[in-house]
């Protein structure tokens, strides 16, 4: 009896998540919100993997605007990939999510140092909360990787 409560709990575990959802973690047992942990690979830069929590409210109109990310490089990242990505200033959106019905919405932002040859996650909240849009940030270096294009410009050192 016991084997088949723990094998319940376990398929309901995995049939509340989503294709992305890599963790569900309860806050506690008088509250109705989780930290769900996603999984989102860069869809022009697949060798760079991102984990994101965020929390979410079940049962409500609106989930907070908390949130973090990590970044990291899981696979070959190569210039063909890095050509193809936008380098304004202000990057690209490479993930949203609905926070609310209210229009808040999660975004994950790419933007290329190109000076310091690094891929920039920026995770944000498009409103305002208690005086604060909510972001978070991690980055992906290119050194070691194919991208990484070495800078043109020398340094001078105290040695000249």
């Amino acid at each position: 009896m016991k084997k088949f409560i723990l094998a319940m709990g376990f398929s309901a575990l995995l049939i509340g998540c989503s294709d992305n959802e890599v963790g569900d973690v309860s806050l506690g047992m008088f509250t109705l919100k989780d930290i769900k942990l996603n999984t989102l690979v860069d869809p022009i830069v697949p060798g760079v993997t991102c984990h994101i929590a965020s929390v979410e409210a079940n049962l409500s109109l609106s989930d907070p605007s908390d949130s973090s990310i990590a970044c990291r490089q899981t696979g070959e990242i190569t210039a063909v990939m890095i050509a193809q990505i936008d380098k304004s200033k202000s990057g690209e959106v490479v993930f949203k999510k609905s926070k609310s019905i209210f229009f808040k919405t999660m975004k994950v932002r790419r933007i290329f140092d190109a000076q310091n040859q690094t891929l920039m996650y920026l995770s944000y909240s498009t409103k305002e909360t208690s005086g604060s849009f909510k972001h978070s940030l991690s980055t992906v270096p290119l050194w070691g990787t194919k991208a990484y294009t070495p800078s043109t410009i020398m340094l001078k050192t105290n040695d000249e």
